[in-house]
């Protein structure tokens, strides 16, 4: 490889290098200690330890090239090499290319500077070819050649960074360097001889965390697969804990997010992978997350500033957010203030000319926000301008001094006129109102103590309104969050649900878009529609509003658009709860951007068949549990108690287990603090129920107190009518029961619980979903092992060894698949046999690593054959139960099933269409929202199944005269090599004359003219194969097996045949032993696959 120039004392490198060449401008040497056999005595030990601590090139490449001027004790290092091979090819170029070319200069430094260009230039033309780009760093270039040389991965792994650390194996620390590529993390150290390879897959991490104790003060703690692995002594911990999650997740969305991974143009393509991308990846995400921004908005910039606060007369400091279409603030103080502001409503930027470096942001209604200490004000300015005439464009509102033509046509108009059409349209069927107000309207009539108490809520919003402002705008200070506690008023709830939520910003970006679902949607039938048609009656049954056909007809629009609009999701249970509520609070297509931010923002992961999202908020409430509430964590023995109990908690936001008056104001403050409200709210229903939970004896009977608890939350400043109000009174045994109101309830949740972070809560969710989806992944391997196992002999520990090998060669498939980086043949959303399945490509590597008949020269053949016959409805996918069954027959089966699979392998199927019902009932499964089950197709499997286990060899069709010679010579294939070899090729070439003359005679009977010597010379020649002779004799005369009469040979006959040979019955019943050859498997199947 060649090398950025740079200078090297001689006189030092002479004592850990040894010259081979020279010349009068170059130096060849060598790293002292190193032979090329191996070895290298003490010397190399210690050499080679230095290098390794020290990070040295000479480690991987232990031959380099150095420039020298004479009469200069400073030299220049320009190439270094692995091998003698590569370093004299470099040699070799510079003797033919160079020399010559320098005796024609007159001084040394220009002989310096040629030499220093044209080796730069080289650099330059490989990193056309290669991962590492012309702008990486020299160390970084060194870096990549040492992964892979140590770890001998595909040039297209990418590496994306490195790091000196210690690995601890036991009580030892290792010195060494830790590797982060785009699918995985490798460690290698070498000390005094002992070399420590590590490799790990990042889809096979179920824990990744810091952890510190008393021998470790700081270290990362990663399990996989069981095995905890432990680094420390990093520079810069934190950062490098970052990007190892940031790595995690990226694996974790090639599994369980393949939509959002293949729709993600940084994502798609893992050269675009790199640190800094993903660090900037990580503060979108959480720039988005926080301020409740669609999840397209990408941070570009942020600036260190002061924001004038008007109604408390001062400058806050924070930091300015810019991303393509929003500008936010956020004060160091979370708590204190924060602004967003979309760069639709912007009117106006201006600078100042003072030094207060002041940027003023002007928006519709009058208001303006200014930014002082702004560092490059002067290029913000310019550049929010450019991206506010970007906005003004497309939103046609701003720039309202453009007149149109009455005779445009521009297609943008166009789009515009029909979205207010179709708006028109569905004006009459979409609710405009929200249900409260039709049908508890609130007058001056019906004027009562609750209803006073709410107007004066009402005012105080009013005030805060004035003060801050009103809208996506306005300031988000301490007071808000005060307001929020104490319950947002009736009339108000709909828009600050909206404005909190980030749902306003998605209707405003989408106008019409609702309408436009609700008459795509209308009139849809499938499993969706189904299951909400049949949950309609059951949202809120005991509320006027859906008691009618107006909140029915209302909730089935906004759940039909939503599953029309995400089938991915389509629709789960509890969404009918949750958007019953919402449509109490909010117009009709409010509701439904409401759902939208709340299914795919707000709770990710949620609504879906694995409630992934649900179960790693669980994760993560168990573990604050851990934290806050440790005498509660000691009294349970099993921590899944909290799992079972909260999960409708979280899924129906509290709404299922509260009175409806009071779960609205649990939702409220979801909308404005997300996931951490419901965290915090059930951390203090259980402090405060701490007493009765650690005098439980059972589960059951912590169960019953808790809801107990729940029937006795109030909320008395309520305005709803007693007929709407689910609170009952509490009395008889349930009287040691206070009533708590539900204000005071999440009061003293933010007092006791409110210092958990939203940084805290991110990262806890990342460590939880690793360990979630593991998991899950070991649950699923469980079951698909618990059904193969019935219909195999292959051991439990085995059928598990099997299952990991054939998932990780599937996932193998995808890491170097740059067209395809995602996982094509994996749906976790299918019963678990047919979750993961390869592909013939697949097969056939594992059948190299796994069959014991890999070693025939037709292999390839054989696996082609054998997956073949696997792969019954012709899909060109086969599961694992039809992987395992082909092993097992190989490894296990007798004699006569061995052979039975030979005798199968080479005779086609008869071709046939896939199984069209199969195939459609699997894509239209329930957990797809798609369609309906075709409950006839899984019984008639399932009978073809059973039928299969009960086939005979008399129902084996007949092999003709073309596949036994291909059987003849599969088998002799097989026997090359064996110890057994030439009695086996004796014994064939008798089964097989032996074979053909009963053949002849057969036929003799009916056709005397016809006979069979002719192919018995071909193939039975001095018993051993002839297989020129007989592809000589076919190229020669093809049509003389169609003129002769066809002969063909039952299974039965040629089973016969074999057993008369013991050689032969030896040979297929000599135990293998499969655990070896699964150990062999799993120590070299990735580098198999890295030769390809």
């Amino acid at each position: 490889m060649w090398l950025k120039p740079e200078e090297v004392l001689l006189k030092n490198a002479l004592k850990l290098w040894l010259m081979e060449r020279s010349n009068d401008y170059f130096v060849l040497q060598r790293r002292r200690g190193y032979v090329e056999e191996g070895g290298g005595g003490l010397t190399g030990l210690l050499v080679g330890t230095l290098d390794s601590v020290l990070d040295s090139t000479a480690k991987v490449a232990p031959f380099r090239i150095l420039h020298q001027t004479p009469d200069s004790q400073v030299y220049l290092s320009i190439a270094c090499g692995a091998n003698r091979e590569e370093i004299t090819k470099h040699w070799d170029w510079l003797e033919q290319n160079i020399m010559k070319t320098l005796s024609v200069f007159d001084s040394n430094e220009d002989i310096t500077h040629f030499v220093q260009g044209k080796i730069r230039g080289l650099i330059a033309e490989e990193g056309r070819h290669s991962f590492a780009k012309e702008d990486d760093p020299e160390k970084f270039r060194e870096a990549l050649l040492k992964f892979g040389k140590c770890f001998g991965l595909p040039e297209q792994e990418k590496l994306v960074t490195y790091y000196s650390c210690s690995y601890w194996k036991g009580r030892v620390p290792c010195q060494g360097w830790l590797y982060l590529s785009t699918n995985f993390l490798s460690f290698y150290s070498f000390l005094l001889g002992s070399e420590i390879k590590l490799i790990i897959s990042w889809d096979a991490v179920s824990k990744l965390e810091k952890t510190s104790n008393v021998l470790l003060t700081e270290s990362i703690h990663v399990c996989s697969q069981g095995e905890n692995h432990y680094f420390s002594m990093f520079l810069h911990i934190n950062e490098t804990y970052l990007l190892m999650e940031q790595l995690a997740n990226y694996a974790i969305k090639r599994l369980f997010d393949k939509e959002t991974f293949a729709n993600d143009p940084i994502l798609d393509d893992p050269l675009q992978i790199t640190k800094r991308g993903l660090e900037n990846r990580a503060h979108s995400e959480q720039f988005s997350a926080f301020f409740r921004l669609p999840k397209e908005e990408t941070l570009k910039e942020v600036h260190e500033c002061f924001l004038w606060v008007p109604f408390s007369h001062f400058n806050t400091h924070g930091k300015m957010c810019v991303s393509e279409n929003y500008v936010c603030f956020a004060s160091h103080d979370g708590n204190l203030c924060s602004v967003i502001i979309p760069l639709r409503e912007v009117v106006a930027i201006d600078k100042t000319n003072d030094s207060s470096k002041s940027v003023i942001i002007s928006i519709k209604g009058k208001t303006a926000f200014r930014f002082s200490e702004v560092k490059d004000f002067e290029q913000l300015v310019a550049k929010l301008r450019l991206k506010c005439g970007a906005a003004s464009t497309q939103c046609h509102d701003i720039s309202t001094e453009v007149p149109i033509s009455s005779d445009s046509t521009d297609p943008s108009d166009n789009t515009e006129v029909r979205s207010l059409t179709c708006q028109r349209e569905c004006s009459e069927t979409v609710n405009t109102e929200a249900l409260m107000t039709v049908f508890h309207p609130q007058s001056l009539e019906t004027l009562n103590s609750k209803m006073l108490k709410e107007k004066m809520k009402e005012q105080s919003w009013n005030i805060l309104f004035a003060e801050c402002g009103r809208g996506v705008s306005m300031f988000r200070t301490k007071k808000t969050r005060d307001l929020v506690i104490r319950g947002i008023p009736e009339a108000l709830r709909g828009e600050l649900w909206m404005l909190f939520s980030g749902a306003v910003n998605d209707m405003a970006a989408n106008p019409g878009y609702y309408a436009e679902l609700v008459e795509q949607s209308l009139g849809t039938c499938n499993l969706a529609t189904e299951e909400i048609e049949r949950d309609l009656c059951r949202s809120l049954p005991e509320h006027p509003a859906f008691q009618n056909d107006t909140g029915i007809s209302s909730l089935r629009r906004v759940l039909t658009a939503y599953a029309y609009k995400n089938p991915k999701i389509g629709y789960c249970q509890a969404m009918n709860i949750l958007t019953s509520v919402l449509l109490l609070y909010a117009k009709e297509e409010e509701a439904f951007w409401l759902l939208v931010a709340v299914c795919e923002r707000m709770l990710p992961d949620y609504f879906n068949r694995r409630i992934i999202g649900a179960l790693v908020d669980q994760a993560v409430f168990e573990e604050l549990i851990r934290d806050h509430l440790p005498q509660l964590t000691e009294h349970m023995t099993d921590m899944t108690f909290f799992s079972s109990v909260s999960l409708s908690w979280f899924l129906t936001l509290f709404i299922s287990v509260l009175p409806i008056e009071s779960a609205v104001n649990v939702v409220d403050c979801f909308f404005y603090d997300g996931i951490k409200a419901i965290l915090q709210l059930g951390l203090a229903i259980l402090d405060y129920n701490l007493d009765r939970l650690l005098t439980c004896k059972d589960d059951a009977e912590a169960v019953t107190a808790l809801n107990r608890f729940f029937d006795s939350v109030t909320n008395k400043d309520s305005p709803l009518p007693s007929s709407v109000r689910q609170s009952s009174n509490v009395s008889g045994e349930k009287g040691n029961y206070i009533r708590v109101d539900i204000t005071d309830l999440i009061r003293e949740s933010n007092e006791k619980y409110g210092n958990i972070r939203y940084e805290e809560i991110h990262s806890m969710r990342c460590r939880s979903r690793l360990y979630v989806i593991q998991t899950l992944e070991e649950t699923t391997k469980q079951n698909v092992v618990r059904v193969v196992s019935q219909d195999v002999n292959l051991s439990l520990h085995e059928l598990n060894e099997l299952y990991v090998l054939f998932k990780k060669e599937l996932f193998f498939s995808y890491y170097w698949c740059l067209s395809c980086p995602v996982l094509k043949y994996h749906d976790p959303s299918l019963p678990y046999l047919e979750q993961y399945q390869i592909d013939c490509q697949q097969f056939r590597m594992l059948y190299q690593l796994l069959s014991p008949w890999a070693h025939a020269a037709n292999k390839d053949s054989l696996a082609l054959w054998t997956f073949r016959l696997l792969d019954e409805n012709c899909d060109c996918l086969i599961n694992f139960k039809d992987f395992s069954s082909a092993i097992d027959t190989m490894y296990n089966g007798s004699f006569i099933d061995k052979l039975k699979l030979l005798f199968k392998l080479h005779i086609p199927p008869v071709s046939k269409p896939p199984n069209v019902k199969k195939v459609a009932s699997l894509k239209n499964s329930p957990e797809k929202g798609k369609g309906k089950v075709d409950i006839q197709a899984y019984l008639s499997q399932w009978e073809d199944e059973l039928s299969k286990k009960e086939e005979n060899i008399k129902d084996l069709p007949r092999m003709n005269q073309s596949q036994f010679i291909q059987f003849s010579k599969t088998l002799y294939n097989l026997f090359h090599g064996d110890p057994e070899e030439e009695s086996l090729y004796q014994a064939i070439a008798f089964v097989t004359s032996l074979l053909l003359r009963m053949e002849e005679v057969g036929r003799k009977l009916h056709s005397p003219t016809a006979s069979a010597k002719e192919f018995s010379g071909t193939v039975c020649a001095s018993g051993g194969p002839s297989e020129g002779k007989t592809e000589s004799h076919l190229k020669k005369d093809p049509s003389s097996l169609r003129e002769e009469p066809q002969w063909s040979f039952a299974f039965e006959q040629i089973l016969a045949s074999l057993l008369n040979e013991p050689a032969l019955v030896r040979f297929f019943e000599k135990p293998v032993d499969v655990k070896v050859k699964l150990e062999n498997a799993k120590t070299s199947q990735l580098s198999c696959r890295t030769k390809i």
